[in-house]
Order: C-alpha cells, then sequence, then structure tokens
C-alpha cells in the first residue's frame, strides 16, 4: 500500500471519528446521557489472559473456586515468562475466562498506593503509550524482582535529568510520572525485556527508598477541566488537522495514528493530547512540562505549540529529503545513460574500455621515452597486470598510478646548457650587486664546464645570514645555465620518505622530493635547490640527512633508487644547491660531499646600491607608484639602513622601505600629495624613532671593543673588567657566556696575572682585587673560541689603570703562553668593523690570508695589525716601554712602606 493511499485512510478514519463526535454531541442535547462509568475501565481482554493463565495454571485443583478467584488473579495477578505456560492449559483458561463475558470487559482499576520507581534519561513516558522496554539486567534486577516478589503488575516510570539515572536522587527526580502496566515480562542473560503500557500521572508524597530499588508514596492528581467541552472538542480537532499535515510530510506518522485510534476516540482531548505530545521530537524539558501540566487546557495549548514547531521541522526536512533524492535521481540517469553510451560506442568499435585506454595510453609514452632496461622490464610487468586487472580493484589503481609516475619522468631528456661567460655575468650583475667573490666563483663554476662541453652534476652550499640573497643566487645560477629551477625547503623535515619516497604498500604512496621535481621540471638536469639544509631534522621516522648523502654523493647518486618507483634514476646531469645560515648543524659526512661558498653580509655601501636598484623601484611597482611620484635622497636610504636595519641582509631594509611605501600611499589615497621627495628628517615621522644608535668606541679603563661571528653576521662586542673590591682575591664573569668563552676568560685571567711585571702593571693588584668581567648583553647567549685577547686586553687595561692609547677592535683566541690563535669568520668581523666606522683592527697573525682573500673595497680604507703573541698586542693599545700609572702608584707604596719601617726603628 503506498504511502497517499494510508494517508487517505487514516483521513477517511478521523473524518468518521469526527461525525461520530457530531452525533454524541447530539445525542447529549435529546437529554439521552451516556452511562457513568468513572470508576471502570475498559480494556480488551487479550491484555490480561496472561494473569488468568498464570493463576490457573498454578492452581489446576481449585476450578470449583474459579470464580471467586478471578478478581483477584486479575487484580494482582504474577509476572510469568513464554516457558511457564501450558498451551492447553492456557486454553483452557480463556474458554472459562471468557464464558459470558464480550470481548470488553470491567476489571478492577484501583491503583496501587505505593509503587517502586524506574528513573530514565532519554524522554518522559506519557500516558496511552506503549512500547517495548530494554532494562540493563545489573543495574534494574533488583527493582524487577522486587515488583515481581511484592506481586504487583505496576511500576512507575519517571524522567531524571542525570546521565547516571541509576544513583539519582531524589531532588533529581521531575514532579511526575506515569504509572506503568508491565506486559510480558521476559529476564534475559544480559537484559530484561518487557512492554511498558502507560496508564495515568503520578506524583511522590513520601519516599520509601531514595536508593535503587527506588520506592514510595504515590498519588494520583486528576485532570483539571476548566474549559467548556466544546472548547476543549475544538482543541482535540485542531491538534487532529495537524496530524492530516503532517501524514503527507513523515509516514511513520500513519502507523502511529492508527493505533491511538484503535484504542480511544478523538474526543477523549487528555489521551489525545499526551499521545500528541509523545509523537513530537521536542525537548525532555518541553515533555516533562507537559506531563506536568494538569489542566487540560493549558496542555493542550502547548502540545500546540509544540505541534507547529513540529510541521515547520517536518517540511524542512521533507524539502530537503526530496532535493536529495532529486538530485540522485538526475545522477542515477546520467549514470545509466553514459553506461549505454559506452556500451553502444563499444560495439561500434568508437571507444575502449578503461583498460585498454590506459594501456594504450602508457604504450605511447614508453615509445617517446629512453628507459633503461630494468626500467622496461618493470614497466612491462606492470602493463600485463593492469591489462588483466578489474579496474574497479585497489591494486589496478596502485599499478596504474606507478606507471603514470614511470612515464612522466624525463628518460633520456636533457636541456641544453648555455655556456656563456658575458652572458652569466650580466645576469649576476642585473640580480645582485655587490658579492664580487662570490660571482666569481660561480663564473669559475661555469667556465670548467664549458671547457668541458657540459656541466657535470655538482653539489653546492652557500652558507651565510638571512636575507643576502642566497636562494636568488641559487635562481639566477639555473638562469645563467638556461636549465629549470626547482626548489623545495627540508628545514623541520623528520621523515626520509620525503626524500626517498613510500613503499607502495602504504595507501596515499608517493614518490620523494627528487623524483617529484624531475617530474615537473620536465629534464633530468635541473637545477635543485634544497633550502635550509642547516634545519633538517630526525625522528622515529627516519633520519633525512642520513638519506641526502645517497643523493648528494657523485659516486652514488647516477644509480639513486626511489622506494616508490624502485627503478634506478640518473640525479648525476642535476646541479644541486643547498642553502645554510650556519655550518654547524650540518652533519659531517654531508658537509663532506658539498662545495662550501660563505655570502658574509654586506656593508652599508652595499645595501644602499640594492636599494636603490633593486628594492625600492619594486615596492613602487608593486604599490602602483612610479618614480616621477616619490623618490628617495641616497641620505635617507644611508640613514634607514644605519638606523633601522643594520642587520647583515636586506631583508629587514627591505621591510623598512616597504613602510614607508606604505605611507605615502595613504596619503596618495587621500589626496594630500602628488609627489614626494624622502628626506632623512621625514624619516621618523613614517617609521618612528631609530632602533640603532651610532655606536663609539668606549676608550674607558677596562674597557675593549672585540669582534664576534654570529649566524646574523659579523657583530661587536664592548667587553668590560672592573675591580669589585680589595678585600679578597676573586674573579666573576657574567653575560651568558658558553664553556667556551668562560675557559678563554680563565685563560686570560691567568696569563695576565702571572705577567704583570712584564707589562708594567701593579705586580700585587690581583693578589687582593675582586674582579668582575662582564660581556653585554646579558640577555644574548654568547660562545666561542675568539674573545681571549680581548679579554686579556681589558683585564690589562684594569691592573694598568689606563685605557687602550687608541680606538680599535679586535679578535683572536690565547693561549696559556701568550701566543695569538686563529679564529674564524674574518670576512664577517670586517663588515662588522666598518659598519660602525672602527678602522684600526687587530687580527691574529695566521688569518693573514683570510684578510688577503677579502675584495678590494672591504679593505680599502682599513688599518690592520697582525699579532703572532699576545706582547704586540700589548704594545698596540699602550705604552708597555714606561711605567703605568698603577705600577708607580705601587712603587709609591712601597717607598712610603720602607720610610715608614726606618722612622719605626
Amino acid at each position: 500500500m503506498s504511502d497517499k493511499t494510508e494517508s487517505d485512510d487514516i483521513t477517511q478514519t478521523l473524518e468518521n471519528e469526527n461525525s461520530k463526535t457530531k452525533q454524541a454531541e447530539h445525542t447529549t442535547e435529546n437529554g439521552v446521557q451516556p452511562e457513568n462509568n468513572d470508576d471502570i475501565e475498559f480494556v480488551e481482554f487479550e491484555d490480561h489472559i496472561d494473569e488468568y493463565a498464570d493463576q490457573s495454571s498454578q492452581h489446576p485443583e481449585d476450578n470449583a473456586t474459579e470464580d471467586a478467584n478471578e478478581e483477584f488473579i486479575l487484580e494482582h495477578g504474577e509476572l510469568i515468562t513464554d516457558e511457564d505456560i501450558d498451551l492447553s492449559e492456557v486454553e483452557d483458561a480463556v474458554k472459562k475466562a471468557t464464558k459470558g463475558f464480550s470481548n470488553l470487559i470491567k476489571v478492577n482499576t484501583s491503583k496501587p498506593n505505593h509503587l517502586f520507581l524506574l528513573p530514565v534519561k532519554e524522554r518522559p513516558f506519557f500516558p496511552g503509550q506503549t512500547l517495548p522496554l530494554l532494562l540493563n539486567k545489573d543495574l534494574w534486577k533488583k527493582t524487577i524482582e522486587r515488583v515481581i516478589d511484592d506481586k504487583q503488575r505496576y511500576i512507575g516510570i519517571i524522567f531524571v535529568d542525570n546521565d547516571e539515572h541509576n544513583k539519582a536522587k531524589p531532588e533529581e527526580f521531575a514532579k511526575t510520572g506515569t504509572l506503568i502496566r508491565i506486559h510480558d515480562p521476559k529476564v534475559k542473560e544480559d537484559y530484561i525485556q518487557l512492554v511498558a503500557e502507560g496508564v495515568c500521572r503520578f506524583q511522590i508524597s513520601e519516599w520509601i527508598s531514595t536508593e535503587e530499588p527506588y520506592h514510595a508514596s504515590v498519588f494520583y492528581p486528576k485532570d483539571i477541566k476548566e474549559g467548556s467541552e466544546t472548547e476543549l472538542k475544538a482543541y482535540g480537532l485542531a491538534i487532529m488537522n495537524a496530524f492530516k499535515e503532517l501524514l503527507p510530510l513523515n509516514p511513520l506518522y500513519s502507523e502511529e495514528l492508527k493505533y491511538f485510534l484503535n484504542r480511544y476516540s478523538v474526543s477523549d482531548s487528555a489521551q489525545l493530547a499526551d499521545f500528541a505530545a509523545s509523537m513530537t521530537s521536542a525537548s525532555n524539558d518541553k515533555l516533562q512540562g507537559i506531563l506536568d501540566t494538569l489542566n487540560l487546557v493549558e496542555r493542550l495549548e502547548k502540545v500546540q505549540t509544540l505541534f507547529k514547531h513540529e510541521i515547520e521541522v517536518t517540511k524542512l526536512q521533507f524539502n530537503i529529503r526530496e532535493r536529495v533524492e532529486e538530485n540522485i535521481t538526475e545522477q542515477q540517469r546520467d549514470f545509466f545513460l553514459r553506461q549505454q553510451l559506452k556500451e553502444i560506442q563499444k560495439e561500434l568499435g568508437m571507444v575502449k574500455d578503461d583498460r585498454d585506454a590506459d594501456a594504450d595510453l602508457f604504450l605511447d609514452r614508453i615509445e617517446k621515452l629512453s628507459l633503461t632496461e630494468e626500467a622496461e622490464q618493470k614497466a612491462d610487468e606492470e602493463l600485463n597486470k593492469i591489462t588483466t586487472l578489474d579496474p574497479q580493484s585497489a591494486e589496478y589503481g596502485v599499478s596504474r598510478n606507478w606507471l603514470d609516475w614511470l612515464t612522466q619522468l624525463p628518460w633520456g631528456q636533457h636541456s641544453k646548457d648555455i655556456l656563456d661567460l658575458k652572458r652569466a655575468q650580466k645576469i649576476l650583475d642585473k640580480g645582485h650587486d655587490g658579492l664580487d667573490d662570490v660571482k666569481d666563483r660561480i663564473l669559475e663554476f661555469l667556465a670548467v664546464g664549458a671547457l668541458k662541453g657540459e656541466v657535470s652534476g655538482s653539489i653546492i652550499c652557500l652558507v651565510g645570514p638571512p636575507g643576502v640573497g642566497k636562494t636568488s643566487i641559487g635562481r639566477s645560477i639555473a638562469d645563467t645555465l638556461g636549465r629549470k629551477f626547482y626548489r623545495f625547503s627540508v628545514g623541520g623535515m623528520r621523515d626520509e620518505a620525503e626524500i626517498k619516497g613510500h613503499r607502495r604498500t602504504y595507501i596515499g604512496a608517493m614518490p620523494g622530493k627528487f623524483i617529484q621535481a624531475l617530474k615537473d621540471c620536465g629534464t633530468s638536469n635541473p637545477v635543485i635547490m634544497l633550502d635550509e639544509i642547516d634545519k633538517i631534522g630526525s625522528s622515529y621516522q627516519g633520519d633525512p640527512a642520513s638519506a641526502l648523502l645517497e643523493v648528494l654523493d657523485p659516486e652514488q647518486n647516477h644509480e639513486f633508487m626511489d622506494h616508490y618507483m624502485d627503478v634506478r634514476f640518473d640525479l648525476s646531469k642535476a646541479v644541486f644547491i643547498c642553502t645554510a645560515n650556519t655550518l654547524d648543524t650540518i652533519p659531517g659526512p654531508l658537509l663532506d660531499r658539498m662545495e662550501v661558498i660563505r655570502l658574509s653580509g654586506y656593508i652599508t655601501e652595499e645595501k644602499m646600491q640594492i636599494a636603490k636598484h633593486h628594492l625600492w623601484p619594486a615596492l613602487l611597482e608593486e604599490a602602483g607608484m612610479n618614480k616621477k611620484q616619490v623618490q628617495i635622497t641616497l641620505p635617507a636610504i644611508r640613514h634607514v639602513i644605519d638606523g633601522y636595519a643594520r642587520e647583515a641582509g636586506v631583508r629587514n631594509l627591505k621591510k623598512q622601505l616597504a613602510k614607508i611605501v606604505r605611507k605615502l600611499a595613504i596619503r596618495f589615497v587621500r589626496e594630500d600629495i602628488n609627489q614626494k621627495n624622502i628626506h632623512v628628517q621625514d624619516l621618523e615621522e613614517m617609521l618612528g624613532q631609530p632602533r640603532f644608535t651610532p655606536e663609539k668606541t668606549n676608550l674607558q679603563t677596562g674597557t675593549v671593543t672585540g669582534l664576534a661571528w654570529t649566524s646574523m653576521g659579523g657583530a661587536t662586542l664592548t667587553i668590560e673588567a672592573s675591580r669589585v673590591h680589595t678585600h679578597n682575591r676573586g674573579f666573576k664573569l657574567s653575560g651568558q657566556l658558553g664553556e667556551v668563552m668562560q675557559e678563554s676568560a680563565g685563560i686570560a685571567y691567568s696569563y695576565i696575572s702571572s705577567n704583570l711585571e712584564k707589562y708594567k702593571a701593579d705586580p700585587e693588584f690581583f693578589d687582593k682585587a675582586f674582579v668582575h668581567l662582564h660581556v653585554p648583553d646579558g640577555a644574548t647567549p654568547k660562545d666561542g673560541p675568539s674573545a681571549g685577547v680581548t679579554m686579556a686586553t681589558a683585564l690589562l687595561s684594569l691592573a694598568r689603570n689606563e685605557p687602550i692609547k687608541t680606538p680599535l677592535a679586535m679578535t683572536g683566541e690565547l693561549s696559556l703562553t701568550g701566543l695569538v690563535l686563529p679564529v674564524g669568520g674574518i670576512r664577517e668581523k670586517v663588515i662588522a668593523a666598518k659598519r660602525i666606522g672602527i678602522k684600526t683592527l687587530i687580527l691574529p697573525d695566521e688569518n693573514r690570508k683570510d684578510f688577503n682573500e677579502l675584495p678590494d673595497y672591504l679593505k680599502e680604507g682599513m688599518e690592520i695589525h697582525f699579532a703572532k703573541h699576545f706582547d704586540e698586542v700589548a704594545k698596540l693599545t699602550f705604552n708597555v716601554r714606561t711605567k703605568s700609572k698603577a705600577l708607580k702608584d705601587y712603587l709609591d707604596r712601597q717607598v712610603t712602606n720602607i720610610g715608614d719601617a726606618n722612622l719605626n726603628q
């Protein structure tokens, strides 16, 4: 039967019930009153057969007293299971019990004054509802056993707002519950099954047991009928009309409504309200509110409100379901038509099936490639596999993806190198100002390739501070060679599968980054850049740095095997360029395979040229401006560099210039200005106060300027030494110094203490002095073997009680015998000194070769002194041939002490 037919039947039934109601009203108006049966409930006899059968089966010998016990059985029948009933005895009991009765009989409906309670948390139970219940045997076994022991046929179901409803407290129980008549209880192994029939409302008057099994004295409130019969019937008809509106939208309501009409009349407003409320999807609070409402008119009004909301929600669900079904129907139609079209085309020979089409596609690709013997053999195996497998199988997809990757790799395909040095020089000069030594090294690399006829695979590592142009230089190398460029970052990479691919057995497996690079570039000799190689990580998933050893080794990478592809591919023609800020964190075996080129940062003059030729024009173009509208003077650029962007690179300089452009853009949009020339005095308004102030060499006693290398470039450090008191000898360090610098400070202290007389200082200075050595600033950790000479000079200045004679800076390590040991980072340290205007430097003699390799523009204007021993450092900083002020004071004290001793004698 269709939903429409069922709906029509229900509608006809509702109309019949309405006509019956009108006839009843007419009979009442004519003076005929119906029989008053307020104390009698008419129920179908079959609901009580099991009670009588149970009694008769337990006492078959008392047939003579059956009539006397019949009332007791019907009122106090025991709970039984199906296994306890003998069918023949039940049939006899049915015949005797129905003798002289019609289908409906009158029974004693007295309700118990004490009830065992069953708290529920899902939703309230209403009178008139009949539902099967499954109870947790472990939780409610005691309650059901007590009901059976007390020979009750009733139990109270009441709502509690508590997830642990078996542990609910009395105050958590709802005000009103529902008296339940139990039918057909069955005790299973894990649960208890019964059918619950809602009878009427009850309320708790007194608690007998506040724990499971819950037991209480109850009373049964009656409905309050304040409105007239006509008003109640109007409410009932309104609810029935709402049902009519819901039936076409949700066929599930029809079965429930049929069940209700078979048991009750639509004129029974109380039962109709409870039934309608139980059918809604309202919240538990609203349903319990209806159960608590005794005023029948108020209850019907609340049900009307709930039903109005239910109709709106059901209409919305119906519309959504219709749209979904419509889309599904269209998709199914398209699918069937496409399948039919495909079959027709196959019959006509116009198209092939998926397997043949894929196989032909891959065969066409393979014919155009120069596969190795190994790759060709495996490709044939996979092609045979996909021609036999079902296209819908998972293995078919794996094989097809593998063939797709294999046939898209550039087997035997190379791009022709452009080995024109003049062209390369122009490209490098156009893209970069300064860095002449780096450009020369790249041109040397290209010159070797020009003589050989090709550039073989090389591994170059560009090391330098952030923002000095490492990535852009790598791109320029690709442009000079005329090769494809592919860049990916390995910083933070922890899975070696990113390098060598996943095994094909894994879901979502893919080749590694190098195979992906070759596929994207389309040639087997691209320029591949591995950015941030000093920040590569490792984890339980593998060590990517170790996986790179095969890739970056010219002796191995001509047979590189990716885990996913499982065939060897030649990477020896590719050029690999790695970038790093420092070499300290790169594993030794990996660093050994690279050719290191250092980029040491820019001096102010280089930054000015970069800003003028590259940064400023690019920023104006991005902002939609031109050089005629906005111009910036060279002094303004220098002020931005010195006051706001003193770092080794130009990344922060670009940010500051971009900030100026944004400030000007606002003025142009507001039409405050049409043209602007930016001068030094305009910068504070746009960028705020300068972050850096001009550094000056401190010529105080115990203070010396040192040079340091960091991953951000070169830096200057002012080392300070001071005598705290003369009560006892001591030495204190501060400034977050690392272990190496602490050892350097100890060596400097020991050397100066043992050579005070040699350097014309107070020979007893350190015997009683507590000395404090500090390296600003204290918030920055520092370490490295290059500050020993500077610390010793500061301590000697303190012991001689005089500052150094000329402004200068120095670097170098010191031994206990006074030797000045070589250090690294000479280029960065020279740049740092030039940046703050220091032109006199003291360097270790063994670093003379490093200084000589610097470009002329860095050496220009610098006065460099090379020292082999600390004696040479002392001569450059102090007049060690003459007595120091401290020594003179010491000698004066000795003369005074001798004179005082002679007088005492």
